[in-house]
């Protein structure tokens, strides 16, 4: 109960003097994500005699196509987060593997607005400019009372549970199966400091007392390494306004669209030579 009183005392103290600047208050995060790998093809190796090392290789090929680096420039109550050009890669290729993302996220522009609730997410699906605009969900985070450090910055733990779909194998070789999926509850964790009196982070995640320097869901890890506050030049952040509007679960519904044809075209394209083949993942 000591300890409880101390974080709760130490976070009521930071976030009163947050708001005697708050209004003022702007910065650049920069964040390293990653995120492992472990697909499972039993179908290729069976019949195109694929072996261990040739899989590993391809899940090395997967890691390295997500590790990327963003930057969130945010306002007290305004952010946009995007990926940093000089780190976009060209698709991995090798040993007649191609790596295909659909909606990889280079060109995305995510603007989030966490007094009113909503964002806007600028996206590129092969050639088409979306707008996909809707509300921010509240994360029901709960507040732990572990601390660590993340650079020079004092951060506090949360977590939340959700489920989470994920890709478990897939098969190219078979005209019938489609990529097996599994829908499980993930426990995320993150870990805010109140040090930065925002309440937003990396990607879609928001909502709690202080600037989120680090998540992880078991698959995917976004880390802040570099923070900028209060820069020279002023920052102004402009919310994305190009491309066809629609909402999440439409765009949801787009993806899942655009992915069965690009598995279709792929099976079409594997008929011809037989010597590639391409593993194409919804981003």
């Amino acid at each position: 109960m000591r300890n409880n009183t101390k974080i709760v005392i130490a976070f009521v103290f930071m976030l009163l003097n947050a708001m005697l600047y708050a209004q003022e208050f702007q910065g650049v995060a920069t964040y390293k994500t990653s995120m492992k790998m472990d697909l499972k093809m039993d179908s290729i190796t069976t019949a195109q005699g694929i072996n261990k090392e040739m899989q590993e290789k391809l899940n090395a090929m997967l890691q390295k196509q997500f590790q990327k680096e963003y930057t969130l420039t945010f306002t007290p109550y305004e952010s946009v987060y995007k990926q940093e050009e000089k780190l976009a890669a060209p698709t991995p290729q090798s040993s007649g593997f191609q790596v295909m993302v659909l909606g990889d996220g280079a060109s995305a522009v995510l603007y989030k607005n966490t007094k009113e609730k909503r964002y806007a997410n600028e996206q590129e699906v092969l050639g088409k400019k979306f707008l996909v605009q809707d509300v921010l969900e509240d994360k029901g985070w709960k507040l732990e009372n572990e601390t660590k450090f993340i650079g020079q910055y004092t951060c506090y733990k949360a977590t939340r549970t959700m489920e989470m779909e994920k890709m478990t194998s897939m098969s190219v070789n078979s005209d019938d199966d489609e990529p097996e999926m599994t829908t499980e509850k993930v426990t995320v964790t993150a870990w805010y400091t109140p040090e930065v009196p925002v309440n937003t982070g990396p990607d879609m995640f928001w909502g709690l007392p202080g600037l989120i320097l680090e998540v992880n869901d078991g698959t995917r890890t976004m880390v802040c390494s570099k923070i900028v506050l209060n820069p020279k030049n002023k920052i102004t952040i402009k919310e994305p306004t190009k491309g066809k509007k629609v909402a999440a679960e439409t765009f949801k519904e787009i993806m899942d669209k655009k992915s069965k044809e690009m598995i279709e075209r792929t099976r079409g394209n594997r008929r011809g030579d037989g010597n590639e083949i391409r593993i194409q993942i919804g981003g």
